[in-house]
């Protein structure tokens, strides 16, 4: 054999011991999975873009009207908008992402049936997608801001860690429903239905506030309660109120949620190419 040849050494369990480290290998994938889905939706394209910031807007709009004009909920000493849309960012977020990574790996599926490479690459950079739609939809927010002559206190300096638990949130639900989705498909019927039912069930419209004492603790078990409280405690400051017990235990599922779906999601990639 010649110097010029390499021999291919095949180790069985390779893969498993050197995961974590094909995630860095590989992270070049990442990156042009991320930035194909970004220049899909935005290049050449104003809806892409305008969508971004219509639907969000218009769904604060609706909401205000319904729980602000006509069911007089109270808003926390700021202005309603403000109150709905500190609320409905993070719930954007973690709606697009679940959806976006529950459909990522049959999107991609002729990729993952022909080439070997960290399965767990294709939901997360659906999710980063998805937070540059958060980041974009932010526009608004700081618009409403400066309209109403609204300052955020020192509570916003901890608004970073809350993005990374609505992050973590968005990665675990992503995760579990990617790989169920490949091995069931009647998940792909179930994910939109857990979005508008998950949109109602979650304070986005109204304030957790209003919900009996003795209710707090189990309206808490939706771990997104957790997270829209203390997205709204960091931009609306003293105004927001967290009811700890409560937001402790979200925030516990949160991290419950992300550690269960990477562990399932590790157990069922290696069967995702024979059944994809």
């Amino acid at each position: 054999m010649s110097a010029a040849q390499e021999t291919l050494i095949i180790e069985a369990g390779r893969t498993e011991r050197h995961y974590w480290q094909d995630l860095w290998r590989y992270r070049e994938l990442f990156y042009f999975l991320a930035w194909r889905d970004i220049l899909v939706r935005y290049k050449q394209t104003v809806i892409g873009l305008a969508w971004s910031l219509l639907r969000p807007f218009l769904t604060m709009l609706v909401f205000t009207l319904v729980f602000s004009k006509l069911a007089k909920l109270p808003s926390e000493n700021v202005p309603y908008p403000i109150l709905v849309f500190a609320a409905l960012l993070p719930w954007q977020f973690f709606a697009n992402a679940f959806t976006e990574a529950g459909n990522s790996l049959i999107s991609n599926a002729n990729m993952i049936s022909k080439v070997y490479f960290p399965r767990l690459i294709v939901p997360a950079s659906a999710v980063i997608v998805s937070f540059v739609d958060f980041l974009i939809s932010g526009i608004i927010l700081v618009g409403l801001m400066v309209w109403y002559g609204f300052l955020p206190d020192w509570h916003i300096l901890l608004l970073p860690v809350f993005i990374l638990i609505a992050f973590a949130a968005a990665m675990g639900a992503g995760l579990w429903i990617a790989a169920l989705n490949v091995k069931y498909r009647d998940f792909r019927y179930i994910i939109p239905f857990v979005v508008q039912f998950g949109l109602y069930v979650s304070p986005v419209g109204f304030s957790s506030n209003i919900v009996p004492d003795e209710w707090r603790l189990l309206y808490s078990i939706n771990p997104m309660v957790g997270v829209i409280d203390g997205f709204r405690w960091s931009i609306m400051g003293g105004n927001a109120h967290l009811y700890w017990p409560g937001f402790v235990l979200s925030i516990g599922l949160v991290v419950v949620m992300l550690i269960t779906g990477v562990i399932y999601f590790r157990k069922t990639e290696k069967t995702f190419a024979d059944v994809i």
